[in-house]
């Protein structure tokens, strides 16, 4: 591997200025910097764990392709070394001159959207963020905009009414961000000088590798450094947990983790891929698992966390490994120079504990996509549509013989146990038997035999091991109906 240049500051910008910075914290948070240090107090502090909206900024980043895209994220979990390169846009930025409101601000105004104002900066960025991309959205479009934000006084409907008439007020034409779009591009550009960044020193260090080869070098140098890609997951460590993570090393600006591709039936993700990046691709080739996408955190949650720190973290309430370890899914894992590949299902190995060598991280996810003729379906069960906390959720994937038969078939769940787990006992059971309500039923009583779930503040066991049967029931029921099955079901938790 070629030596890398080292720079000691973090560059990036907000709003319209050029920001360096030489002393920042490892664990530093945007919405603290923001208002502790810019006193920039439009962003506001509400949950501290990415769930209520309150601290919504947009952040732009340069494309694979050199186009630059704005996204809306949680300030409160962004840490500030993940923003070398960007571009930060706060509520602020939306009416510099004061002479005139945004026409986001003005519809707010107009259709009586705000009553304290403290939510309402968050509901600003998230549905500025989706009139730049849609001038005149759909209510699906709107509602799915504003998943992340929760509204503390006026309601909902006189936001949504806002919203729908936000290009009354103004067209995108006239926007800043896009007036400005291509002096932005090349001002990024320029901060692209291909170096390490690494501020502190000891464990209290911040690093950005420049590169992969150089992530892979950094990490061998300090194994046990924290890899903070969305930090969905790792902000809360901090904020709620009060963790030490020091030494951090971020990754989300790396392009070389953001490929997407899909060859010979597989779908292959990069670890640094987001959920709202993949969900185009994945949805396409497999339908199931973009329902289940959206269901997971809010649009802003969706813009930072990837699929890759979603499996590294190795939470047994992770969203995507019960239906990535159903397919058949594998990792490729990287330490130094060397690559290896397991089975997804093989790299969970006990609570907290996963097969990665010290230095050694995930770099890509490989997904099968279903045969011609398999079945399959996701089923999330939460006590609210849109919660992170899961009760617990069950993937299964069928084969059937012409005659029906079960082939093959594969049943996985997460909160089940203290890692995502199959259900070996019950697809022992199922496998070669007719496909039919007396062999299920039967199966169903093997599920004690593969799991032994915990009561918690999600779910009893009790309400967990009559939920995980019934959604093979349902399952089964779907699969046997004379329409298609339903790609992910809706529970709400007792």
């Amino acid at each position: 591997m070629t030596s890398t240049t080292i720079r000691s500051e973090l560059r990036f910008i907000l709003n319209g200025r050029d920001v360096v910075l030489t002393d920042v914290a490892p664990d530093q948070t945007l919405l603290d910097w923001l208002r502790l240090s810019r006193s920039l107090k439009g962003t506001k502090e509400g949950c501290a764990e990415g769930d209520c909206g309150a601290c919504t900024v947009l952040v732009g980043r340069l494309t694979p392709a050199g186009g630059l895209v704005y996204e809306g994220v949680n300030a409160c979990i962004r840490f500030l070394g993940s923003l070398d390169g960007c571009h930060v846009v706060t509520v602020e930025h939306l009416a510099p001159s004061n002479e005139h409101l945004h026409p986001v601000q003005q519809a707010m105004i107009n259709f009586h959207g705000s009553q304290c104002g403290f939510c309402t900066p968050g509901f600003v960025m998230s549905l500025y963020g989706l009139w730049m991309q849609t001038p005149n959205p759909t209510d699906e479009q709107i509602e799915t905009a504003l998943q992340g934000n929760l509204c503390r006084c006026t309601g909902y409907e006189p936001i949504l009414r806002a919203a729908r008439s936000i290009s009354s007020y103004g067209g995108t034409q006239d926007d800043p961000l896009l007036i400005e779009r291509e002096t932005m591009i090349a001002r990024l550009q320029a901060l692209r000088d291909g170096a390490r960044v690494e501020i502190g020193e000891g464990r209290n260090r911040l690093i950005v590798p420049a590169n992969l080869d150089d992530l892979a070098s950094v990490l061998e140098a300090s194994p046990t450094a924290t890899v903070v890609a969305g930090s969905t997951d790792v902000g809360l460590w901090v904020t709620k947990h009060m963790r030490d993570i020091t030494p951090v090393v971020f990754i989300a600006g790396l392009q070389e983790l953001k490929s997407i591709g899909v060859k010979d039936g597989l779908v292959t993700i990069g670890a640094g891929v987001t959920y709202s990046e993949a969900i185009v691709t994945l949805s396409q080739h497999i339908p199931a698992l973009g329902p289940l996408i959206t269901r997971i955190g809010g649009q802003q949650v969706r813009n930072m966390g990837t699929i890759g720190g979603n499996i590294a973290n190795g939470s047994p309430i992770g969203d995507t490994p019960p239906a990535l370890i159903a397919l058949g899914a594998s990792l490729t894992l990287r330490k130094g120079a060397v690559r290896r590949t397991i089975a997804l299902e093989d790299f969970f190995i006990a609570y907290g504990k996963q097969d990665r060598q010290p230095g050694e991280f995930v770099e890509a996810v490989h997904i099968p996509v279903p045969a011609t003729g398999e079945m399959f379906a996701v089923y999330k069960v939460t006590k609210r549509r849109d919660e992170d906390i899961t009760a617990t959720l069950g993937a299964f994937r069928l084969a059937l013989s012409a005659d029906g038969v079960v082939a093959d078939i594969r049943i996985a769940y997460g909160g089940m146990a203290a890692t995502p787990k199959r259900a070996f006992a019950v697809e022992k059971a199922l496998l070669g038997q007719p496909w039919n309500e007396q062999t299920v039923n039967l199966a169903m009583e093997k599920y004690a035999e593969d799991y032994a779930p915990l009561t918690d503040m999600r779910a009893t066991s009790e309400y967990r091991a009559l939920a995980a049967r019934n959604l093979l029931l349902r399952f089964f029921l779907e699969t046997t109906s004379n329409e298609a099955p339903v790609q992910v079901s809706r529970y709400e938790a007792a």
